[in-house]
């Protein structure tokens, strides 16, 4: 059976960025944080095809710190192959699947597939009823995450399980941006935001 691995959280490498539904009353149950690698695959693979949706498997760590707060550790972003799309739909299909396990095996032993990313190219933030229902059936760990990137308007969030059970598909989540570039953020995503400290505020 899988289980976390026990870690301290890495706050104080990460940068916060928000969305505006993570102060309005849900409780995910993990938290994701992305490296940047991982982070600016998505945004190069996202940008590739405007057209069409493209997606592919987030794959990394999932952890529990010492209050038992669960989070994930996304350190890379593998680009599916062989699947199906077109304008308003992307499917795995059986040889990306393959693909996807075989790349795992072969590269990133010891990672676990914390989760998916697509587009939506000029349509928004959101997980349509295909998206929720592959979203259950292909990654139905409560841990398991779904990211929309729109690359049009440079938007995007993540999907995630709520410690109820309960997953809304219409509201997304910012994430922490683990930062090994010493300060410097890549997130361009225009609907996220930090919280900027008030003058005097330092010490809070």
């Amino acid at each position: 059976m899988t289980q976390p691995i026990t870690t301290p959280i890495p706050l104080k490498k990460a940068i916060r960025w928000y969305s505006s539904y993570d102060a309005s009353g849900l409780t995910p149950l993990v938290s994701a944080f992305m490296t940047q690698p991982a982070y600016s695959r998505v945004c190069v693979h996202s940008v590739s095809d405007t057209r069409n949706e493209v997606g592919g498997i987030l794959i990394g760590q999932w952890c529990v710190d010492e209050n038992n707060e669960q989070f994930i550790v996304i350190e890379h972003a593998l680009p599916a192959r062989y699947t199906r799309q077109g304008s308003v739909y992307l499917t795995f299909t059986q040889d990306s699947l393959v693909d996807i396990h075989e790349q795992i095996d072969t590269n990133y032993k010891g990672q676990k597939i914390l989760g998916w990313y697509h587009t939506h190219p000029s349509m928004g933030v959101f997980l349509s009823h295909y998206d929720t229902w592959l979203h259950n059936h292909f990654f139905p760990e409560p841990w398991q995450v779904a990211l929309v990137v729109e690359p049009v308007s440079s938007t995007g969030g993540f999907f995630v399980r709520q410690k109820n059970g309960l997953f809304d598909p219409t509201r997304y989540f910012g994430f922490y941006e683990l930062d090994g570039n010493y300060g410097r953020s890549m997130v361009n995503w225009t609907n996220l935001y930090q919280f900027e400290e008030k003058e005097g505020d330092a010490s809070k």
